[in-house]
């Protein structure tokens, strides 16, 4: 059984243009949950406040994975790792150090024996707080075998459980990983007795082809993160691993408690709590991913899917594209169709989601199982609307300055009394400008808008637009916000509150 270790929410979050609030950390934990990894990390608890609160929430919330905090080899980051996971149901404290020549020298400025004693110093330390301690020798590819073994041997004697082996800087290959990986299981004393995990970055592009190697030779557990995102050019991505391991089990026969289904859901949900969109061609959740456009390719196909398809959409939990529902349709028809998709929920989000699958109905003439499914997988919103939207009014042409005019529903989170607040404001450059000012009068602040994008989720005039925004306040920090609606303007408003709502949410914790 191989172990799957997901740092979507460390190692991933760090990467420029990945930052997720509180709330969104959370939802994507539940989904990561529910897609099956054995363990998530959380966050590194020592880096911000915000790190913190995020392992301290999702430590208290996730109840069948390990919760992971991140942590130097440093007595105040293992005290903040085991602070913020007290509460978890299965804590893990991982801990680093790193053992190759050039970091140990000039990062460092540390002896091997230095190495060595604080290796056994720190997992013994961590060992108080819980169980479960994994240490990781930092460019562990790039250090002497022959000294990390010993670095590896002292971990274990002082109490680890888990051995990692990151490959830091992407640098190694498919049959260096395997020789070492080898290595370690012939010469680390002890090594039968704790699991085996390697970590690969994307540097070269050999990041997935790397873990598998690592596998082959004997690695146990994997660490990875959707979609491959992370620092630089990312890590090794979960659902390429997985594919591989489930495509071809002739050549890899071992098992994961994955479930394939929850693929792409958990892939699409990324992308819509960061904006960060995964390339066409990306393996197995790319939009290419399962098109085939040239003739020969179209002519197998229809003969034999297995002439060009050597894994269903559905495998994924992709959706067809085919419509399903219809303003006539009743809501058994609605729950049953949900089911198909892989979303169960309590009577009272089943009503709330079928109300917006009808107002999506009138306005869509064509509903597909990608609307649905988009429906679904926003249920939860986490954070409170603090502003909702209730009307705009939009007058625009080419001729004229367009004016947008604004109704927001305004719940004071402690008190929740609510009241309405209506502004007018124009602009130049179109009614989306013009909505954003107006909504900035009503606030009483000014927001810059660091990134915006807008895509179709389907094809027609008729499409869902999804909105994507990013705003920073005066204080430089950075909210993301989504918006979905068949109309783009209103689309850019949801999007706009949805950041605002994240940045007051924050603000009052």
């Amino acid at each position: 059984m191989i172990k799957i270790f997901d740092t979507t929410l460390r190692d991933g979050e760090q990467a420029p243009g990945y930052s997720m609030n509180l709330s969104e950390k959370i939802e994507m934990a539940f989904q990561l949950e529910k897609l099956g990894v054995d363990i998530i990390e959380a966050g590194f608890a020592i880096a911000s406040k915000g790190d913190f609160n995020s392992v301290v929430e999702v430590a208290k919330l996730i109840k069948n994975a390990e919760v992971a905090s991140l942590s130097r080899a440093l007595k105040k980051d293992i005290d903040a790792s085991a602070e913020a996971l007290k509460h978890a149901a299965y804590p893990r404290i991982h801990t680093f150090i790193a053992t190759s020549d050039i970091h140990m020298k000039y990062k460092l400025q540390k002896t091997e024996q230095d190495i060595l004693e604080i290796t056994a110093e720190m997992v013994k330390y961590a060992k108080k707080f819980c169980q479960s301690i994994e240490f990781s020798a930092e460019d562990a590819t790039r250090s002497r075998p022959e000294f990390l073994y010993k670095v590896l041997e002292q971990a274990i004697k002082s109490g680890a459980t888990v051995l990692n082996i990151p490959d830091t800087v992407g640098y190694t290959s498919p049959l260096e990983i395997y020789n070492l990986i080898k290595g370690i299981k012939e010469n680390v004393r002890g090594i039968e007795n704790v699991d085996l995990s390697i970590h690969c970055h994307n540097d070269l592009g050999m990041g997935v082809a790397n873990t598998l190697s690592a596998i082959q030779a004997g690695a146990n557990q994997v660490e990875c993160t959707i979609n491959g995102i992370g620092e630089r050019a990312g890590n090794a991505a979960l659902e390429e691993i997985i594919m591989n391991l489930k495509t071809r089990p002739d050549v890899y026969p071992y098992q994961t408690n994955i479930n394939t289904q929850e693929i792409y859901p958990t892939s699409k949900l990324l992308t819509n709590l960061t904006g960060v969109k995964v390339q066409p061609n990306k393996a197995i959740v790319g939009d290419n991913a399962f098109a085939h456009e040239s003739g020969i390719h179209q002519h197998g196909m229809l003969s034999n899917k297995l002439t060009y398809e050597i894994m269903t959409p559905k495998s994924i939990g992709l959706a067809d594209k085919r419509m399903v529902l219809g303003k006539h349709s009743g809501k058994h028809a609605f729950v049953d169709r949900l089911h198909e998709l892989g979303f169960k929920f309590p009577e009272n989000d089943v009503n709330s989601l079928f109300d917006s699958f009808k107002s999506l109905a009138d306005k869509k003439k064509n509903v597909t199982d990608l609307d649905i499914q988009l429906l679904a997988m926003r249920r939860n919103v986490q954070v409170p609307q603090t502003y909702k939207l209730d009307c705009f009014v939009i007058n625009s042409g080419n001729t004229i300055t367009t004016t947008s005019s604004m109704k927001l529903i305004y719940t004071n989170l402690i008190t929740n009394e609510s009241e309405v607040l209506e502004e007018v404001a124009s602009s130049y450059y179109g009614p989306i400008d013009a909505s954003y000012h107006a909504i900035d009068h009503l606030i009483g602040k000014a927001f810059v808008l660091e990134d915006f994008l807008i895509s179709a989720v389907t094809g027609g005039t008729d499409a869902q637009g999804e909105v994507y925004v990013k705003l920073k306040n005066i204080e430089g920090n950075i909210y993301n916000g989504y918006g979905i609606s068949v109309d783009i303007v209103e689309a850019s408003i949801l999007a706009y509150l949805s950041a605002i709502n994240n940045m007051v949410f924050e603000e009052n914790r």
